[in-house]
């Protein structure tokens, strides 16, 4: 079959230079370089949001594989959402992989193999093709080929995972951590403090206090890189081009990121043309306005009928915030049930940049304490508690071997913002975002979930606005928002 935009993609075949990869790197690259080339599975796959640069990940990897001595005719790199013309011919990657050894590589994968050569495929947005795992399945069970693909859609990618079993690694990732806006922008990243390898150290108190310490040695770069995140968000387009205009960068946002998911990536496949755009957008935009809370799915429906004339259930309700968690705009973090008998409350919704929320309501709320401190308006601070919360919700739910939900209520037991498991200890987080802090009655919740011994909680966090916040039982440790940001 012929390709000739299959080998557009692939100028490094004919000795020509692609795009230009940019010199920064994400976090993750190290490890994803790790697995794809040297990790037990076949396949790695990458889940994310649109935007936070996945591909560029990818032409990064391509241009590591060839820094490392492989051959260009042993990379190959499908653009599944650009090539959309091929999407047509039946068991595409299977048929791509038959093309590529005789026309490419000159020769099986499997006999490249035998001489020591690894074969890679890269496979980007491949949840645009259908059926695209059992073919990478049947791809991996028969050639000795490594594989990298990525998603914006963590639902379809994890249906993949379900013919993949044992043979994928999955990572996810989110828009840029604080440390890399640090190194992004102004040229610092430093030396994380969270563990890379496992989460262990982080149930014992002692790791908090080393690293709030750790912490005061870079304020001065934690603060400049907080005040970039409050003002421009997470997303890298927001920090390549610190001049650029805000309403600029909003009307991009909501263009390339938020109705490309409602328009397009929502709405694929036979399900999917039965939802209703006007439907996912209106609970989007809902979604920002209760970021940080955890909102009954009752309330949007009749919030729904009353503002929106639209007469939806619960349960349609339920079905179309799943899909926008999905597509990693947000995440729905459910809450913690410790008893048998369950009293089911609603998700907390959590974007995944605050900045999504001030460019589709076209409202713009700081989080920075020193911008914070020139709102006159008590509601911003409000707002901002609730996006200091929806901010630290989506940061936690992206860290690996950990369980997150949240604490409801019940009886005389207080809300618990968030709960992070780590094996069978617990650690209770409260987030109380102001400038004044009560030592006794705003960590009143973590000290009686820590009294609670089923609960396995020696200690809690209680996430503050300022540093040098104190608490009067030794129970509570406080933390910045900034601070624990900047740990990772």
């Amino acid at each position: 079959m012929t390709l000739n935009r299959v080998r557009e993609a692939n100028p490094h075949w004919e000795g020509k230079p692609g795009p230009e990869a940019p010199e920064f790197r994400r976090y993750i690259f190290p490890r994803l370089y790790r697995l794809l080339t040297r990790g037990l599975t076949p396949v790695v796959a990458l889940r994310g949001p649109r935007r936070i640069g996945k591909t560029i990940l990818v032409r990064q990897v391509m241009d590591q594989l060839r820094s490392d001595g492989v051959p260009a005719s042993h990379i190959l790199y499908m653009p599944f959402d650009a090539l959309r013309s091929l999407r047509g011919i039946p068991d595409l990657v299977l048929e791509l992989a038959t093309w590529y050894e005789a026309t490419i590589l000159g020769m099986t994968i499997n006999e490249a193999a035998r001489e020591e050569r690894d074969v890679y495929f890269l496979l980007d947005e491949v949840q645009d093709l259908i059926n695209w795992a059992p073919q990478v399945k049947h791809l991996v069970d028969n050639r000795s080929v490594r594989v990298l693909l990525t998603g914006s859609s963590s639902l379809r990618i994890e249906l993949g995972q379900d013919s993949l079993a044992g043979r994928v690694t999955t990572i996810d990732l989110g828009p840029l951590l604080l440390r890399e806006i640090s190194g992004l922008r102004y040229g610092f990243r430093g030396q994380p403090r969270w563990p890379s390898n496992g989460v262990a150290d982080i149930t014992r108190i002692d790791f908090w206090r080393d690293a709030k310490l750790a912490v005061r040695l870079e304020q001065r770069q934690r603060d400049r890189a907080f005040d970039s995140f409050s003002a421009r968000g997470a997303y890298p387009i927001a920090h390549q081009d610190p001049g650029q205009d805000w309403q600029e960068l909003a009307n991009y946002l909501n263009e390339t990121v938020v109705r490309r998911v409602i328009q397009h990536d929502l709405r694929l496949g036979e399900r999917g043309r039965k939802r209703d755009e006007s439907l996912l957008r209106a609970i989007f935009l809902m979604s920002c306005r209760y970021a940080g809370q955890a909102i009954p799915f009752s309330t949007f429906a009749e919030e729904l009928k009353a503002v929106y004339s639209a007469n939806v259930g619960k349960d349609r309700v339920r079905n179309y915030l799943r899909f926008l968690d999905s597509s990693l705009l947000l995440r729905l973090i459910e809450p913690l049930e410790l008893r048998l008998k369950r009293k089911k409350a609603p998700s907390k919704i959590c974007l995944s940049d605050h900045t999504l929320r001030a460019s589709w309501l076209g409202e713009i709320v700081p989080l920075s304490p020193r911008q914070l401190a020139r709102q006159s308006d008590p509601a911003i601070s409000t707002i901002a508690g609730h996006l200091a919360e929806s901010t630290l919700g989506y940061y936690l739910s992206e860290i690996p071997n950990i369980s997150l939900a949240w604490y409801p209520a019940r009886g005389s037991e207080p809300e618990i913002d968030f709960v992070v498991s780590v094996g069978d200890q617990r650690i209770p987080i409260e987030v109380k975002y102001q400038r004044k802090i009560d030592r006794r009655r705003d960590g009143a919740g973590i000290v009686r979930f820590c009294e609670n011994k089923l609960n396995r909680a020696p200690f809690g966090l209680l996430v503050t606005q300022l540093d040098g916040a104190r608490s009067d039982d030794e129970r509570i440790l406080t933390i910045s928002l900034a601070s624990l940001l900047w740990l990772r």
